[in-house]
């Protein structure tokens, strides 16, 4: 059997720390703007397009295409009077909240219903269609985008397989 003393674990240990330092330190340095996708340096900071929402009132425009079956419908009009949409403060419900008209044809300038699903509690009652809007639902714009001006980000070929 071999053993090894205290002083020469010791300098066994200290070999290899040093022989781990020098690597490290022969490592080649990595400059800031060559971090990332972007050639740019990552302690830059951009200035953001500025991009513009529509405009319109509600009622004036027409409703715009679903992107695929069951996609939330977005946003044809101004919202910034809107805003912030709270539990206490939501004036989409004004307009949005007519269970009367599920099922029929929307008429220009109508407002689109709030659908069926909104007013299930999916954590209380899965199965069942209240006659109030569900509490939880009230954050319209977390599923529901007003449009912009902006163009895509990245080429898009999505296609719904229904024509338009």
């Amino acid at each position: 059997m071999c053993y090894l003393n205290i002083t020469t674990a010791s300098s066994l240990f200290i070999c290899i720390v040093l022989m781990t330092a020098g690597t490290v330190v022969a490592a080649p340095i990595i400059k800031s703007n060559d971090m990332g996708l972007s050639k740019a340096s990552v302690f830059d900071v951009p200035d953001p397009k500025v991009y513009h929402y529509a405009t319109v009132q509600p009622g004036e425009s027409k409703v715009l295409p679903r992107a695929y079956p069951g996609a939330p419908p977005q946003i044809p009009h101004d919202i910034g009077e809107f805003l912030p949409i709270t539990a206490q403060n939501n004036m989409c419900i004004a307009c949005h909240d007519q269970p009367a008209e599920w099922g029929k044809k929307l008429v220009k300038g109508m407002a689109t219903p709030i659908p069926p699903s909104h007013y299930t509690d999916l954590r209380i009652a899965p199965g069942k269609v209240s006659d109030h809007l569900v509490n939880a639902r009230y954050n319209c714009n977390q599923c529901h985008v007003a449009q912009t001006d902006a163009p895509a980000l990245v080429e898009n070929s999505f296609s719904s397989g229904r024509k338009r």
